[in-house]
């Protein structure tokens, strides 16, 4: 077995209705910034305490799109896993996250479509019981590779019959 069969995560037929996941992980004031540099998005609500505290926020807030690439990690590290390719995302933003808050990120199959291996799956971002953005994915799974198949011993055996005799190489 290779290392990339390691790496690869769940098949198709792998997946169940209702299957789950979570990853978690703490927003800082690093990932704000960091995500400010590579996204270009350096709207002063996200990097400027001043300007942010005049806003309906009353203070500086996390990028939206900060919070769903975490579930992107859900569903590439974890549910299904390495592998899986998306296809669609929706998403709606329910409330705004900050630096120092701990997001939940859950991604669950609702819907296998079995034609096409693709998946959906709901998913949820929390902070502590707070819903901070919902929405739904679709994604394209892989499915489980056949091994090569081997000839059945009865037929090995007849064509090894049929097969001309070799006459033995003279020098």
């Amino acid at each position: 077995m290779s290392y990339l069969d390691e790496l690869h995560g769940q098949f198709f037929e792998d997946l169940k209705l209702g299957q789950t996941a979570v990853y978690a992980r703490t927003i800082t004031e690093t990932d704000i910034v960091l995500f400010a540099g590579i996204s270009g998005d350096t709207n002063p609500i996200h990097i400027n305490e001043e300007f942010a505290s005049q806003t309906m926020f009353s203070g500086r807030i996390a990028h939206g799109m900060l919070t769903a690439a975490f579930i992107s990690t859900v569903l590439g590290t974890r549910l299904p896993g390495p592998g899986a390719i998306y296809v669609s995302q929706s998403i709606r933003f329910k409330a705004p996250v900050r630096a120092g808050d701990t997001l939940v990120c859950r991604a669950t199959v609702t819907d296998l479509l079995p034609e096409k291996k693709r998946a959906t799956l709901s998913t949820v971002v929390t902070v502590g019981n707070k819903v901070v953005l919902e929405g739904e994915a679709v994604l394209m799974v892989p499915a489980r590779p056949h091994p090569p198949a081997e000839a059945p011993p009865v037929a090995a055996k007849a064509l090894a019959a049929s097969a001309p005799a070799r006459e033995p190489a003279s020098d």
